[in-house]
């Protein structure tokens, strides 16, 4: 197999395991020659292994050779111009259908201009290209619609022209809202562009698959825009079997040669919950005593990546933590956060939650908070209005407890006792 695409992951065979979701969608890529692949949106957190699950996808179709050809493109986080953003999905779409075609691997990474990719239509006799190449290299200063209409639409254009299949993969699709109409991103961010994907998602010839590390962002876009499930939803757990986060472990530690046992290979699996990412912090942790050849190694650079701001494990979550604490930064709705965390086997209504806790607070404002917790990916609401849930995530739990425990209970949680117990 061939990597054209640079995985973020690194080295490919730092990808262990997800066997079960590859099974599933391979089945989903065996059926897009078919026009019978409805477009997914896999939703998850960050650090869950997302982008690179589809990387290796492209990777895998490009290598095929075969019937689908993959298109990969990442929304960035930075705020983009309109027409910017037009010419960059452009191009990336076209440079990596010639790197295909032509079995160019640097292309895939390398994007080739407007200019380069006109030139070689010219030379194929493509003429839809040609057109394409013409008509964005004319309008760069107005149109700004017609310019994204032209990029976003070029793959089902093309699969329809062309007779071909094309797999689109969108990557962090919620930060297509950080688009700006003015140059000098002033006033607010262009909302109506998820719009733009609202008849493309149906294609059959070139069906979409999106992904998107908030994942309440992600459903309001598409509730906005993608209406009437459009996008299938398939939910990526941030874990991995047990058999497999054993294999991870033995992975990480071989390729970043961490000294480890077949006794604290078990336990460092069993504290990460087999969660990569969390496998991956403790066994690149730098704590300064790490020694994961021992239990008591092992349990204290766990506890240091959960208990210490500046470790890795502890600084992926502290983001989606801050926003939500600046927002309802009162002990009353880190006392529900922490108790929903702690119950996360049943969902909560706000009447339950003010008699369990005893809060002081008025039913509507109760619900109120709970809403506010649920639009920053901490909590999940349920089939009704007015039930809530705790995220089935341990890791959460953990980091949760030792920024609030304290706080609310009045003494810190010692994890260390716990992981003892534990293992």
């Amino acid at each position: 197999m061939q990597y054209p695409l640079s995985e973020k992951i690194g080295d490919p065979a730092l990808l262990v395991g997800r066997e079960y979701e590859f099974n599933y969608f391979d089945k989903w890529l065996a059926n897009i020659p078919k026009r019978l692949s409805k477009s997914r949106v896999i939703i998850a957190r960050r650090k869950s292994g997302k982008t690179a699950f589809v990387q290796r996808i492209f990777n895998q179709l490009w290598s095929e050779n075969g019937v689908v050809i993959p298109f990969y493109f990442e929304f960035g986080e930075n705020h983009i111009w309109y027409p910017d953003l037009a010419i960059k999905y452009y191009c990336t779409f076209a440079s990596q259908y010639i790197s295909f075609l032509e079995r160019d691997s640097q292309l895939a990474n390398n994007s080739l201009s407007l200019e380069e990719i006109n030139q070689y239509a010219v030379t194929h006799s493509m003429t839809q290209m040609i057109r394409d190449t013409k008509f964005l290299l004319q309008n760069t200063v107005g149109g700004h619609d017609l310019l994204w209409d032209t990029a976003c639409s070029a793959p089902h254009r093309y699969a329809d022209f062309f007779n071909r299949r094309f797999l689109v993969i969108l990557d962090e699709f919620q930060y297509i809202t950080h688009v700006y109409r003015n140059e000098n991103f002033n006033g607010k961010p262009e909302g109506s562009l998820p719009g733009s994907y609202n008849s493309l998602s149906e294609s059959k010839i070139a069906p979409m698959l999106v992904t998107g590390s908030y994942p309440n962002w992600l459903l309001k876009l598409m509730s906005h825009h993608l209406k009437g499930g459009r996008l299938k939803q398939v939910r990526f757990s941030p874990y991995l079997t047990e058999d497999e986060g054993l294999q991870a472990v033995y992975q990480y530690a071989q390729f970043y040669e961490q000294a480890i046992t077949n006794e604290s290979a078990l336990q460092i699996n069993q504290l990460c919950m087999a969660d990569p990412f969390f496998i991956s912090c403790v066994i690149l942790s730098d704590y300064e005593d790490k020694d994961l050849t021992t239990s008591e190694g092992v349990i204290n650079t766990v506890n240091y990546e959960i208990s210490t701001k500046t470790a890795e494990m502890s600084l992926t979550w502290a983001e989606y933590i801050e926003d939500t604490v600046a927002q309802v930064n009162n002990l009353k709705a880190k006392n529900i956060l922490l108790y929903l965390s702690k119950h996360n086997e049943r969902y909560f209504t706000p009447t339950e939650l003010q008699r369990a806790l005893k809060l002081d607070l008025d039913v509507n404002e109760i619900r109120r908070q709970l809403i506010i917790l649920k639009e920053a990916d901490l909590i999940q609401q349920g089939i009704s209005d007015i039930q809530f849930a705790g995220l089935q995530d341990g890791t959460l739990n953990l980091v949760l407890r030792n920024r609030f425990e304290e706080e609310i209970k009045g003494a810190a949680p010692n994890f260390k006792e716990e992981f003892m117990r534990q293992i």
